[in-house]
């Protein structure tokens, strides 16, 4: 008796099946996102097809790519067929993504609002596990001219040195600037450091002539500005 195949490697589909074929026949667009990532682990197990196997996987992200990208590489290799290589492979290709949205467009954005802040600000540092102090340095028409971070912390705290914050405002020509932090604890509140280092910032702002606009505290789905609670 003739044993039936149990591989479900995309080079073994019919090629109107195979996302590569298919992407490159109609574009990256044309496929769905189980279809990119199978593309990327290139195989399924021995019960289902490496489009299967990414659906499932989407589903367990309830179907959201930024919750995809919150999934550990020890997470993803739950999934019969997700070794660490294609682990690896999936959570690079999440960062990339990442890393795309968070380069400034050809036109620089005008921040008008704290929500503008935030859009900018949230896929730099809304899903990190630990505290990091970014500001985006502006020109005179509020248009963002760089975005810097100042420094890296723990779960708790990150620690920021006035000196450099303002040699970046030097350095970018900025005349305002808009201060930013996550809370990986999800909590929005502002702690009395955060309005201590705030009120620091203002005043240094003032001798430097670099107005300091706003405060956001970042988690992964809201914000809290300082600027819209009264509190600069």
């Amino acid at each position: 008796m003739t044993q039936e195949s149990t591989s479900f490697s995309i080079k073994d589909w019919s090629e109107n099946d195979r996302p590569r074929e298919k992407l490159s026949l109609n574009g990256s667009s044309a496929l769905s996102d189980a279809e990119l990532i199978a593309i990327l682990i290139g195989s399924g197990n021995r019960e289902m097809s490496a489009v299967e196997l990414s659906r499932l996987i989407l589903n367990h992200a309830g179907n959201s790519l930024d919750k995809l990208g919150k999934l550990s590489i020890k997470e993803l290799m739950k999934f019969k067929g997700i070794g660490e290589a294609k682990a690896i492979t999936i959570a690079a290709a999440m960062e990339l993504g990442k890393r795309r949205a968070s380069e400034l467009p050809a036109t620089r954005p005008v921040i008008t609002c704290s929500d503008d802040a935030f859009k900018v600000l949230l896929p730099i540092i809304g899903d990190l596990p630990h505290e990091e102090f970014w500001i985006v340095y502006l020109n005179n028409s509020h248009k963002v001219l760089a975005k810097h971070q100042i420094s890296k912390g723990g779960f708790t705290g990150t620690m920021v040195d006035t000196r450099i914050v303002f040699q970046k405002a030097v350095e970018e020509a900025a005349v305002a600037m808009i201060l930013a932090h996550n809370h990986p604890s999800g909590k929005l509140m502002p702690s009395a450091d955060d309005k201590r280092l705030t009120q620091k910032l203002i005043e240094a702002g003032k001798l430097m002539d670099v107005k300091v606009l706003d405060h956001l505290i970042i988690t992964s789905d809201n914000f809290y500005s300082f600027a819209d609670h009264n509190l600069m």
